[in-house]
């Protein structure tokens, strides 16, 4: 494969190499350097390598499998007139693909459509134009929106968390913590935080004194005071964090100490 790559697409050869050298280790993770991966040409491997190769061989194989490539091809693959998914309310609609992953979406009197609705955005398309979603991100790219690179759960060591709403000096986040996991012992410059015991045993680290809270009991974590939240529990916990300050993006944070040895 390198060798069909160094002749028929070197330039990303190039760039996979540079980048897989310049990779650093993350616990089991190997983290690609970032700056070689995004100086790769935007190519599938089809065309790059697999239609000019002539080391390859292609034989039928009928196994019933579809490569789903579109959201069109989940209506294809139904006896149904129209799919829905999730919390869907459909009024003579026909030949449509209808999916809702966090609200209501109600569709009235239309026809070969396809409704996506997640809950960072809502994607309404003539069904069979699947394909050209690309050039809905190319747009989107162009105007610098975050949500082509953001997605709204945002994973971490020690579980994930959700946005749930952000105004002018607040924002509101849902995390959810694995058992036996701990976020970052860490102060904020910017912000200070209320957090919220949804479900689930938390353990707390506010400077000198350690807590533990159960379901709705909460604690206020002031600006520039050290804190860590852990799970000594076996089950996922589930806190509200409310933020209020000047400044609330991620990289104002100072960790003082990390299990997961980030910087």
């Amino acid at each position: 494969m390198l060798e069909e790559m160094a002749r028929h697409a070197p330039e990303v050869l190039s760039a996979a190499q540079a980048s897989f050298e310049g990779a650093k280790r993350d616990l089991d993770f190997l983290r690609l350097e970032a700056t070689g991966f995004d100086a790769a040409p935007d190519i599938s491997l089809d065309h790059a390598i697999m239609e000019k190769t002539e080391r390859a061989a292609v034989i039928p194989l009928d196994v019933g499998w579809s490569d789903l490539g579109a959201w069109d091809e989940l209506w294809a693959g139904s006896e149904d007139d129209t799919v829905t998914r999730g919390d869907v309310v459909a009024l003579d609609v026909r030949n449509s693909y209808i999916r809702s992953e966090s609200r209501l979406v109600a569709v009235l009197d239309v026809e070969e459509l396809v409704v996506v609705e997640t809950s960072d955005a809502v994607l309404v398309t003539r069904r069979g134009a699947g394909q050209d979603i690309r050039r809905l991100i190319a747009a989107m790219q162009e105007q610098a929106r975050d949500e082509v690179d953001n997605h709204p759960v945002h994973r971490r060591p020690w579980g994930h968390f959700q946005s749930l709403t952000s105004g002018d000096g607040h924002q509101v986040k849902r995390l959810t913590l694995k058992p036996g996991a701990g976020i970052s012992l860490q102060r904020h410059h910017h912000r200070a935080e209320h957090w919220v015991i949804v479900s689930g045993t938390a353990q707390i680290t506010l400077d000198e004194e350690v807590r533990t809270l159960g379901q709705n009991e909460s604690i206020f974590v002031p600006l520039g005071a050290t804190h860590r939240l852990e799970n000594p529990g076996d089950v996922p916990l589930v806190v509200i964090e409310v933020q209020t300050g000047d400044y609330l993006g991620e990289d104002d944070i100072e960790r003082l100490e990390d299990r997961y040895n980030r910087i």
